[in-house]
């Protein structure tokens, strides 16, 4: 027995008496409320309430996460594994470590279930979107150094958005703006130093470069115990949730535990990607030892140089120009060196973590592949490897093997086939329309079957419906409202609308789909993902000067990645998807172009205006970005499709909605209420 270990009723007394104790005094508002009441305010058009809320949003936001880290890194200190070993004395200190973090967290922020927020809400935080709205109150409110911070802010995490860059023009035209108000408030100090380092060896400064690109090692190291405690929280791993389908302790424990592991092991992506960015810069950690050997032999100070290149082939074993360069300061010395102690710590842990998850992960019965985290040497240009690059930027590179990536269709790509339909009119194809995969098509359906389609579109579409929610999930100056196929027809079946238009709505999207799989020339069955009835309406007040885009650019089955000129197809986008169409019920809107663009999201390749009947089907890939420009004024009201040609990812409401419109038919089921459930499973 381990005689250090206290008895077990000393420890459940120690918790019942924490649960006893009054609840702490602390209390931070959460910043999900705050940011809600920030957008409120915003359409309100109190612009002073939208600064007010959305700065404390923020503040409350990074007052979270600094308090998990603080909290839990101390607790980690004040209660270690000892060389003693025991089933209870793990339990033990997981149980301490539990409770001291439990006091530690409450004691600043207060319970900690107020602070637990939606993944949409933690998402808009991550790409900036406060910033966005910060930005416009500020130009409202007559502070253009503080818009130009908060444009320059969102602009650095979403380089894409064309719009947001012009707005960057103008605030440097504008009087009592100064170049050193375009700051970025949520830089990373680790990636900000070594941007800053980079420019100082290109400069030839090798002493300042020396100074910056150490500083910029100690912020990384700092980062990155910051990252790992984020880390030790709810995790899903591979889409498993660990909690429903394992019952054993040890397997429990197991599961979670390998999904903290691997979200610290992809610490190394995170501190090497950029705001905004999918890709990581490549060789990021390596190449401070690689510019830093160089610059201290610069300077003369090969003992340093030495450490350097021997770390730098910790990461890169073998490498022939380091092992050249390694060589020649041996001999220059007269002896040899060790690589630094902190990064031989960290790849000794990084290998050790890389055996655990391979174990945990075959347990779980998830697939893990290493990521190729240091994939090469990076950029070199001259003959002494000096790295290169202008701002301090590598190439963009996948640190992660990607499955799939391929942005073509399943199939040979084929067009041309018949319209089905009688008066359906091809207006334009792939060649017309610059691109692949495309057709662009009039008269799909009539004038009145448009009309009826928009009146039930403003009997039955909910703000947020479709978006998880969110009345204005990708621009603050529009409102989005939308409808299921299945939900119109529940309405139809309540009497709350008429049930031909409801039926209609049904009709007219097999319509759509019929024509895309002929057209396409598919040699299988197009089946539904989702089918949306969709309505975006400008918002009053709110369109002066505008250059936002209503739908930013993106692609349908794959993260978009304009910058490495790829388009990445893998969770959490919709990778299943091969075909996607816009069927327009109305042209009576300023705004609200269709556009076609490049893999870069900012050259345009086709531009298409709405009107009734029109319709326009694509590949879903990343051939085929597009987007959606702003709504400024009026409602424009579409059907939005997208099929797969995988029945095992059919729509469950679409098969829902099969059943209820065969009883229709068959008036089988009248005589009692329809059974319907959304989230039933096939």
């Amino acid at each position: 027995m381990d005689a250090t270990f206290p008895p077990p009723l000393l420890l459940w007394s120690s918790l019942l008496l924490a649960a006893a104790l009054p609840p702490s005094r602390a209390s931070l508002e959460p910043f999900d409320l705050l940011y809600d009441s920030a957008v409120q305010a915003f359409y309100r058009a109190d612009y002073g309430s939208v600064v007010r809320y959305m700065e404390g949003a923020l503040s409350s936001y990074k007052e979270v996460r600094s308090t998990r880290v603080r909290c839990r890194l101390s607790c980690q200190d004040q209660h270690q594994f000892s060389g003693s070993f025991s089933d209870l004395r793990f339990f033990d200190v997981i149980l301490r470590r539990a409770e001291c973090l439990n006091f530690c967290i409450e004691d600043k922020l207060g319970v900690q279930s107020v602070h637990r927020v939606s993944d949409d809400v933690v998402q808009d935080f991550h790409r900036r979107i406060p910033y966005n709205y910060l930005q416009m109150a500020y130009q409202k409110l007559k502070q253009p150094d503080k818009a130009a911070a908060a444009a320059h802010t969102y602009f650095q995490a979403n380089p894409e958005h064309v719009e947001m860059g012009q707005n960057l023009e103008q605030y440097k035209d504008q009087r009592g703006v100064r170049e050193e108000h375009f700051i970025d408030r949520e830089a990373r100090p680790h990636q900000q130093a070594f941007s800053a380092a980079v420019k100082l060896y290109d400069a030839g400064d090798y002493e300042g470069a020396i100074h910056l690109f150490e500083g910029a090692l100690v912020e990384y190291y700092k980062a990155d115990v910051e990252c790992r405690a984020l880390c030790q929280g709810p995790q899903r791993f591979e889409g498993h949730d660990h909690i429903r389908y394992r019952y054993s302790l040890h397997e429990l424990v197991s599961d979670h535990f390998t999904q903290v592991l691997h979200c610290e092991h992809e610490c190394v992506r995170d501190l090497a990607t950029r705001p905004g960015r999918l890709s990581p810069m490549e060789n990021y950690l390596p190449l401070h030892y690689d510019y830093l050997q160089f610059a201290y032999y610069q300077v003369d100070r090969l003992e340093e140089a030495l450490e350097c290149a021997l770390t730098y082939l910790l990461f890169h074993e073998g490498e022939e120009f380091m092992t050249d360069n390694r060589d020649f300061y041996r001999e220059e010395l007269g002896y040899d060196g060790q690589p630094r102690e902190q990064a031989s710590r960290y790849m000794r842990r990084h290998k050790q973590e890389l055996e655990l998850l391979l174990i945990g992960s075959e347990i779980m019965g998830a697939e893990f592949t290493e990521g190729n985290y240091w994939s090469s040497s990076g950029g070199r240009d001259d003959s002494n490897r000096i790295p290169s690059g202008t701002d301090g930027w590598m190439e963009y590179v996948p640190i992660s093997d990607k499955k799939d990536t391929a942005v073509a269709p399943p199939q040979q790509l084929r067009e041309g086939g018949p319209l089905v339909y009688d008066g359906v009119q091809l207006v334009q194809n792939s060649m017309a329309l610059n691109g692949t995969q495309r057709v662009l098509l009039d008269h799909v359906i009539s004038e009145d079957e448009c009309s009826a389609l928009q009146h039930l579109a403003h009997a039955v579409t909910l703000a947020g419906d479709g978006y998880r929610g969110r009345m204005s999930p990708h621009t603050p100056n529009e409102k989005f409202e939308g409808a299921t196929v299945l939900k119109t027809l529940k309405y139809g079946y309540e009497g709350r609308v008429p049930m031909r238009s409801a039926r209609l709505f049904y009709e007219v999207s097999e319509r759509a789909r019929h024509i895309i799989e002929s057209y396409f020339l598919l040699n299988s069955t197009l089946h539904f993902s989702y089918t949306h009835l969709v309505c975006r309406t400008a918002i009053t007040g709110q369109q002066d000067h505008r250059n936002d885009l209503s739908h930013p650019i993106h692609a349908d089955n794959c993260l978009l990645d304009p910058e490495a000129n790829e388009c990445w197809k893998e969770p959490p986008a919709y990778t299943y998807r091969d075909y996607s169409a816009l069927l327009y019920l109305n042209g009576d809107f300023e705004g609200g172009e269709f556009i076609f663009t490049e893999m870069d999201a900012k050259t345009v390749t086709a531009s298409i205006k709405p009107k009734c009947g029109r319709m326009v089907g694509f590949s879903s890939g990343g051939e085929n970005p597009h987007g959606v420009k702003a709504v400024t004024r009026g409602q424009r009201c579409a059907v939005a499709l997208w099929f797969t040609l995988d029945p095992l990812f059919r729509e469950l409401e679409r098969l829902q909605a099969d059943e209820v419109i065969q009883a229709l038919d068959t008036e089988s089921v009248w005589g009692h209420d329809l059974n319907i459930n959304p989230k039933d499973e096939l």
